[in-house]
């Protein structure tokens, strides 16, 4: 018995194994094909990345808390301490490049594992200390390197390896990771500091790192290739990158036997030629010096100086974490749609106009315009980072990520400056008062510079890296 409709033909394609999508094609004479996809495989690796970046970030919280209680068990300066936050910074900055190099050349699960072990690492070995040259070893040294590792390149890496739609946001997400590591360790650690003491705060630091290995060896895979699929938002396989032009997102390792400290120093000499490039390091610089370098070391201590509990002070460095998260998210929402560096130069000015008025809001106990000050302050943190990954990208091109990474060793060598500094006009002053103005001076500086980005910077071609091979 016949009929005029005819029989549907369901066809089920295999996928590579290890890959999270599920694709189902139904066909019939009328309908083209449909497919219907899962969650794509990039999402899982940008949230474990985010994780990542939540246990590398503990030690962000750190040395603001314990300074104090070091400086009462040994007696050491604020300078002393200060200079070991300061080796720190440098080495969190010059290491960044260099570790997108290493990304690229033995991909970004191996390098990530080591930069977490080396934290926990240093602060667990910080526990034994007894010499000030110690903690320059611990702080300095080791979680100096491994936190370089896992610098804010990480997420630029991550982004333009997994993506090519919605970058800003992800990377903005992935910033607000070390917003999300300050809010969850900071609390912990002003209370381990003053009962039982500053090692279990320490070995806390110790516990966050590791225990996200596991994840990162399991779920945080190189590239979209070792799963077989296309970076999201890609619709076709881009154009066969060159040898010394791989496709930016493409998804495809820079050449296996690359020397990543040659292709680093090769991508900053070309760089070095851009004036874009310098325009970004003089503002990113000026962010370091009035983040990581100032509020970040020296709130805590100046909040004490005027008679403000150490866990109150910590409590709200923990708030600036929580708005920290929404406005680099929110960033990276608006530098997908608006001019990267109009946004720079508006929040390099409201961070000025911040650190202007933080002298007058420092006191015993805590004012609603402290609690003004903490909100805006925190909505400001990081949001330059979406909008200078973004230039990096735009005039960079494929060498955007390493680029970036010289960039933020910018602002690290501008963090671990204040910080000195700052320490500095402590000891000899007796407050903070100047290193506030001055901060707030350079804020307004950052802001004309980053202004002034010419609008038609044209895209660079990758540096040449052949030479950089190894035989």
């Amino acid at each position: 018995m016949s009929t005029s409709e005819e029989p549907r033909v369901f066809v089920q394609i295999s996928r590579p194994e290890g890959s999270l999508e599920d694709d189902i094609w139904t066909k019939t004479p009328e309908d083209k094909p449909k497919k219907r996809r899962r969650l794509h495989p990039a999402w899982t690796v940008a949230a474990v990345a985010f994780l990542a970046l939540v246990g590398a970030a503990g030690f962000r919280a750190a040395p603001g808390v314990l300074m104090v209680p070091l400086q009462q068990e040994f007696g050491w300066s604020t300078t002393v301490l200060s200079a070991a936050v300061s080796i720190n910074l440098v080495l969190f900055g010059l290491t960044a490049p260099f570790a997108a190099a290493l990304m690229e050349r033995f991909g970004i699960r191996a390098v990530t594992a080591v930069a977490l072990a080396l934290i926990g690492a240093g602060s667990a070995l910080t526990v034994l200390v007894n010499q000030s040259w110690q903690i320059l070893l611990t702080w300095g040294l080791l979680i100096g390197l491994g936190t370089g590792s896992m610098a804010l390149v990480f997420a630029a890496t991550i982004a333009n390896t997994w993506f090519t739609r919605s970058r800003g946001l992800v990377i903005g997400i992935l910033t607000a990771g070390s917003a999300a590591g300050q809010l969850v360790f900071l609390p912990f650690i002003a209370m381990l500091a003053q009962d039982p003491g500053w090692r279990q705060a320490s070995l806390l630091i110790a516990a966050g790192a590791l225990a996200v290995v596991p994840l990162v060896l399991k779920f945080l895979k190189n590239s979209p290739s070792d799963v077989g699929v296309l970076p999201y938002g890609a619709d076709e396989p881009s154009a066969a990158p060159t040898e010394n032009a791989p496709a930016v997102g493409a998804g495809t390792p820079a050449e296996p036997r690359r020397n990543a400290a040659v292709r680093a120093l090769l991508v900053l000499r070309s760089a070095s030629r851009n004036r874009t490039f310098w325009a970004l390091a003089a503002g990113f610089a000026i962010c370091g010096a009035t983040t990581n370098g100032l509020i970040g070391t020296h709130f805590i201590p100046s909040a004490h100086d005027h008679g403000m509990p150490e866990t109150t002070a910590a409590g709200l460095l923990a708030v600036v974490g929580i708005f920290d998260i929404l406005g680099t998210i929110a960033s990276g929402w608006l530098t997908d749609r608006f001019n990267p560096r109009i946004l720079l130069a508006v929040y390099y000015q409201f961070r000025g106009i911040g650190l202007l008025v933080l002298p007058l809001l420092l006191g015993s106990s805590v004012q609603p315009s402290m609690i003004v000050f903490v909100v805006i302050y925190g909505l400001d943190w990081v949001a330059t980072v979406p909008p200078t990954a973004a230039i990096c990208r735009q005039v960079f091109g494929a060498d955007g990520s390493v680029v970036f990474g010289w960039v933020f060793a910018a602002h690290q060598l501008g963090a671990a400056a204040a910080a000195l500094a700052a320490g500095a006009i402590r000891d000899a002053t007796g407050h903070y008062t100047y290193a506030w103005l001055g901060a707030a001076a350079m804020c307004t500086i950052a802001a004309v510079i980053s202004a002034t980005i010419r609008k038609d910077a044209g895209r660079q071609q990758p540096a040449a890296v052949a030479a950089a091979s190894v035989d």
